[in-house]
This record gives structure tokens, sequence and C-alpha cells, in this order.
């Protein structure tokens, strides 16, 4: 079976999880430069059969789009050149953010390391990546 890639978009950083082969379980894999994200995408998808990307989908309590929407949408397009044969899905991604730090801090993890942004980018991507297989 193929594994799914989700996306946690941001303007510098972006959080990348994978699933596991039964679309059961989602793992962290790494936080991305956007300058980066293509060449690491590629890497991925030439090792592992990949066929969905779930890209997060940032709403705002109300249900209107953010602001950084408009440049998801053309981060969509590039990858539907480059990757024509995966399939795009969107995910609210509502909270996820707040939830990873929330996370951060239950584990104890100690308060240098809480700081990197890079970690709640990745555990963010894991969460939206994990929500949407729990909705399958």
């Amino acid at each position: 079976m193929s594994k799914i890639i989700a996306i946690d978009y941001g303007l510098k950083r972006i959080g990348v999880a994978i699933s596991d082969e039964s679309r059961v379980l989602a793992f962290g894999l790494d936080t991305v430069s956007v300058s980066d994200i293509i060449p690491f995408l590629t890497q991925i998808v030439n090792k592992e059969h990949i066929d969905v990307f779930v890209i997060g989908k940032p709403l705002q309590k109300d249900n209107t789009q953010s602001e950084i929407e408009n440049e998801i949408l053309r981060f969509i397009k590039k990858l539907k050149l480059i990757f024509p044969q995966i399939v795009i899905e969107r995910y609210d991604e509502r909270f996820t953010s707040l939830i990873a730090k929330k996370t951060i801090i239950e584990s104890g993890i100690n308060k240098k390391k809480r700081a990197d942004k890079k970690l709640v980018d990745k555990i963010s991507a894991t969460l939206i990546l994990q929500s949407f297989l729990e909705k399958k």
C-alpha cells in the first residue's frame, strides 16, 4: 500500500509528516525551508510510494480564509505541475500549532528545545495527518 505525506505550509518553514503503509499512523519527518521543499519532496516521492499530499487549510475561527491561503494555493499549483500523479487533498488545520505547542510543553522537553519553531511545524504536520487518517 502507499503512504501519505502531510504538509503544514508556512512562509519560512514547512512541516512534513508521513503515514505508515497501512495509513493508520502519522510520523513527523522534518521541517524544511520553503526554498528546499520541492527537492525534499522529490527525494521522498522517489524513495517511497506516495499517492496523496494532504495540505493544511488554515481557516480562521469564523471559517474565513487565512492570509497565507494565496501562498498555499500557489504552492499547490507548483506541486500539481511537478507531481501530477499525486492527489492533493486539503485538511482543516485550525489549532494544530496551538495543540503542537501544548503537546511539546506536556512532553517535558526542555525550554531551549521548546523554543525551536521547527519542532512545532513538524508536530503540526503530524497532527494534520493523524486527524486526516482518523477521518478516513
